[in-house]
């Protein structure tokens, strides 16, 4: 796996191509390490990005091997919390799948035991099982890294008609489709709680079990857990829209504040794996716009003292120590530091067909492709189509969630694309960027605008040139990246605003990427082909491919999109019994 043969893009015969030299492990292409000013939890975030980096010479620490004797439980429960079942809602065709992005198109449905459970069954539910012989397994809505879901979800509510009569915290049991009360509360605290939002808003909180993405990963988990929380975000926030609702990530809150809300601060006689606080995020209709992006403080410390009852079920009997702890320490938040960058230049708004495909079936029926077919083909139109969803538009959803500007880019394999030449292009999600990044990529050709790009997509081809070796070499020479459409990928500003911010803003890069993944996910199924996203490359080959020489921009995660082949030796089965 760590053999040197033929690893650099020889572009137009070995005009551009460029050497793969060993590196000692704290230098990258073209600059050594230089962390000596920095605070000991930023240091440490940038060491672990670079200790973490798949290379020719070898790959991230990880287990080598899987141990099934301590395979984590894909589902954690809450022994002795009462059980909520939800509604499991079959799809329709309403709401249609392109109305969902735009904001305020679909009209808000009441708050009630149906809405809520839509909005589960949308976002964090089994989708469907599959079993091969005697092996039998779950797919989910939200995607994952190697289906292993470490993300868990909480819903924290006033008393909702037909759900419950007091305030309350719930875990979401996806395997039951059901929630489980951890806590209840005076209605009092939830006014007090809520008292500058909206009437109707609610929240939801994502939490991450590192375990379950070590065990299979190692080293590397940390980065695929923000990934999956980024996936998460985005499915909230599209199923959200469908229900006529807004969602909006409230991130002044610190972790220790996130912990409090959702219980999982607490101490259990069981070796149960810890949750690592991510996100709290408020939901309410469309309309009843708000910029509150915290809670009162004061109140938030009393959910300390509630009564909170179940105790969180044991994945596995045996761990081992891959230093994903340390990591998410380093990256905690504080409370405060919430006021980001916004847009100085937005992406231009454009407008787009709206197709009639159902926004809940493609939902429920997305997948990752597990191969692709080397053959279909897409159209320009639709590689268009697919990029201009990505933008971060001011208001567009699912990026309307995310509070700072964008600081992830696309750069671009073009494989299979009609009336499009393959090759190296990239797409400036964020055009005052443009001018930098044209400087950082000194391996382009030229910044040549493609034939018939709209003139929202700041859009650039670099270089000409058969674009699949590349793409297979840098995805860990894995044929899904070279045999599909096109593949991608995602570039973040790096180093200044982890300078800007602070180290806790690293794992948002990556919900970031996440973000962008599920977008891409669902347009895959909308343009009725398929998609996956890769974790697997050699972030500094990517870099060098680019010409980055520096740490201003990184290699975040990789994804791709062309004609699925499909395993024929899998069955598929509901995702619940009763449906």
């Amino acid at each position: 796996m760590s053999n040197n043969e033929g690893m650099a893009w020889d572009l137009e015969h070995g005009r551009k191509g460029v050497g793969y030299e060993p590196q000692d492990a704290w230098e990258t292409i073209g600059m050594k390490q230089d962390l000596g000013n920095r605070s000991d939890p930023l240091q440490k975030v940038f060491d672990y990005h670079q200790t973490t980096k798949h290379s020719f010479q070898g790959y991230a620490r990880g287990p080598g091997y899987l141990d099934w004797a301590t395979q984590p439980n894909p589902f954690r429960r809450c022994e002795r919390a009462r059980l909520i079942p939800l509604e499991k809602i079959p799809p329709t065709d309403e709401p249609l799948y392109d109305n969902a992005f735009i904001p305020g198109r679909i009209p808000p449905v009441p708050l009630n035991l149906r809405s809520i459970s839509q909005i589960f069954y949308d976002s964090l539910a089994i989708s469907a099982w599959k079993s091969t012989g005697e092996s039998r397994w779950a797919l989910r809505v939200n995607p994952s890294s190697g289906n292993l879901h470490p993300t868990e979800g909480y819903l924290i509510c006033s008393p909702i008609e037909g759900l419950c009569d007091k305030p309350m915290v719930c875990h979401y049991a996806p395997k039951e489709h059901g929630l489980e009360v951890l806590a209840e509360f005076e209605l009092g605290l939830w006014e007090k709680l809520c008292v500058r939002f909206p009437q109707n808003t609610f929240f939801m909180a994502l939490t991450s079990i590192h375990w379950r993405e070590a065990w299979k990963y190692g080293q590397r988990a940390y980065r695929y857990c923000q990934h999956d929380a980024g996936h998460a975000i985005g499915a909230i926030s599209v199923a959200a829209a469908g229900l006529g609702w807004q969602t909006r990530i409230l991130d002044d809150l610190g972790s220790d504040e996130l912990a409090l809300l959702t219980g999982t601060f607490r101490e259990h006689d069981a070796d149960a794996e810890p949750e690592e606080p991510d996100v709290l995020m408020a939901l309410g209709p469309f309309g009843e716009e708000t910029h509150v992006i915290s809670l009162p403080e004061d109140h938030v410390l009393t959910f300390e003292s509630l009564e909170w009852r179940g105790r969180p079920n044991q994945l596995s009997t045996s761990h081992v120590e891959w230093g994903v702890e340390e990591m998410a320490e380093a990256a905690r938040k504080p409370r405060g530091s919430g006021q980001y960058e916004r847009f100085h230049n937005p992406p231009k708004q454009g407008s787009l067909e709206i197709r009639p495909v159902s926004l809940r079936k493609m939902i429920r029926q997305r997948r990752s492709a597990v191969a692709m077919d080397g053959e279909t083909r897409m159209s320009r139109e639709t590689f268009y189509r697919i990029l201009q969803k990505t933008l971060a538009v001011p208001g567009n959803i699912p990026f309307s969630t995310l509070p700072w500007k964008p600081h992830i880019h696309l750069a671009i394999f073009v494989h299979r694309v009609d009336d499009l030449p393959p090759g190296l292009y990239f797409l400036v999600r964020d055009p005052s960027q443009g001018k930098v990044l044209e400087v950082a990529l000194t391996q382009a050709d030229s910044w040549r605008r493609p034939f018939g790009c709209p003139e929202q997509l700041e859009l650039y081809c670099l270089i000409e040139a058969d674009a699949r070796e590349p793409a297979r070499q840098i995805c860990c020479f894995q044929e899904i990246a070279s045999d599909s459409c096109f593949s991608l990928g995602m570039i973040a500003e790096y180093e200044e605003p982890l300078e800007l911010y602070g180290p806790w803003f690293y794992p948002r890069l990556f919900w970031e990427a996440g973000v962008i993944g599920q977008v891409l996910y669902l347009e895959a199924e909308a343009a009725g082909i398929r998609s996956t996203g890769i974790g697997c490359y050699f972030d500094d080959h990517m870099h060098e491919v680019l010409g980055l020489k520096d740490r201003k921009y990184q290699d975040l995660y990789h994804f791709t999109i062309g004609g699925p082949v499909e395993d024929i030796r899998l069955t598929t089965l509901p995702s619940y019994l009763d449906e």
